[in-house]
């Protein structure tokens, strides 16, 4: 387990890893995003909210 760690880190220090963390990190600042993740987090623990 510790190997496969290990890959996802080192993949994460290169080139690609990094443009795939700013992507994720642009994409978490997006409002429809966080309103798509807060509907989804509520559907999980059952709460219900309007479409």
């Amino acid at each position: 387990m510790a190997k496969l760690l290990d890959r996802i880190k080192e993949y994460l220090r290169g080139p690609q890893g990094r443009r795939m963390t700013e992507k994720a990190k642009t994409m978490a600042r997006d409002p429809r995003n966080k309103q798509r993740l807060q509907r989804l987090m509520d559907r999980l623990r059952g709460h219900k909210t309007p479409h």
